[in-house]
């Protein structure tokens, strides 16, 4: 269990400035969370794995080639088309 003096040692490790109600709100949601861990802490770790249930491996369908789209097709739901292209905002 986490006590407010763990949680203002916290923030003043991370350099972080809290009210006395933050710390003790911040202190009744991280318990619950750390009690949670020590459920899983519970759990066995020496069972044999479950993850193919199925037995069904590789279930892709097979790559067929199709008729594409054409390029008035493609670009007609786009927002902006510059030069036969999709427009898009700068990012960088």
């Amino acid at each position: 269990m986490i006590t407010t003096s763990d949680i203002e040692h916290i923030s003043w490790l991370a350099h972080v400035r809290l009210t006395d109600s933050e710390i003790e709100e911040y202190s009744e949601k991280i318990n619950p969370i750390l009690e949670y861990f020590g459920t899983l802490d519970e759990v066995e770790e020496d069972v044999d794995a479950a993850h193919h249930v199925l037995d069904l491996y590789n279930v892709w369908r097979d790559d067929v080639p199709s008729e594409m789209l054409s390029q008035e097709e493609a670009l007609s739901n786009a927002k902006e088309i510059k030069d036969g292209h999709f427009k898009a905002a700068r990012i960088l």
